[in-house]
């Protein structure tokens, strides 16, 4: 392939959204981030009102256990606010980008034997093939991890396009 291929996807935002925001990707608690802390933060939730509800059943010696739980479940709380933080940032990054697409007039991939350009209405990110470190291709969408990273919804171009994106991706991408 010496000659460069050039690609245009259509920047529909809702065939993004769908990949973006699948399996409660988008949920500020319930994210595969979060989820599991969550579920931990209730239940320690449960255990110290349960706890606190036979503080009268316990001694003064045993008062401390009342503590010890309250802390864990404040332990619970601030990780699971550092994760829900997490999730609002890239949620946040995510619908910026989308947005973006919304407004964008051109979105192409061009690429030859030695380069890798994506091309958003004139913003263009090139990169060597050598730079990516990571690519993958599912049924609904193909990504790109590198110097730059990319997803690319199979419903974004035609299905010839999309078999030789793939095709070449995986040609050019060595993964040790």
């Amino acid at each position: 392939m010496n000659e460069e291929k050039v690609i245009t996807l259509k920047p529909d935002r809702k065939i993004f959204e769908d990949i973006y925001f699948s399996g409660n990707q988008g949920s500020l608690l319930f994210s595969p981030t979060t989820k599991s802390k969550t579920i931990v933060t209730i239940v320690a939730a449960v255990i110290v009102f349960i706890v606190f509800l036979l503080k009268d059943f316990m001694s003064k010696e045993n008062a401390g256990v009342l503590y010890f739980l309250s802390f864990i479940f404040l332990l619970c709380a601030v990780f699971l606010s550092v994760s829900v933080n997490k999730v609002s940032r890239w949620k946040k990054q995510v619908n910026h980008y989308l947005s973006t697409l919304e407004r964008c007039k051109v979105y192409e991939i061009r690429f030859d034997n030695n380069f890798f350009t994506v091309n958003i209405d004139g913003e263009k990110e090139t990169s060597e093939w050598k730079d990516f470190e990571y690519f993958d291709s599912t049924h609904e969408f193909i990504s790109v991890e590198g110097k730059y990273s990319y997803m690319f919804p199979r419903k974004s171009m035609n299905e010839k396009e999309y078999s030789f994106l793939k095709n070449t991706l995986k040609e050019k991408i060595k993964i040790d």
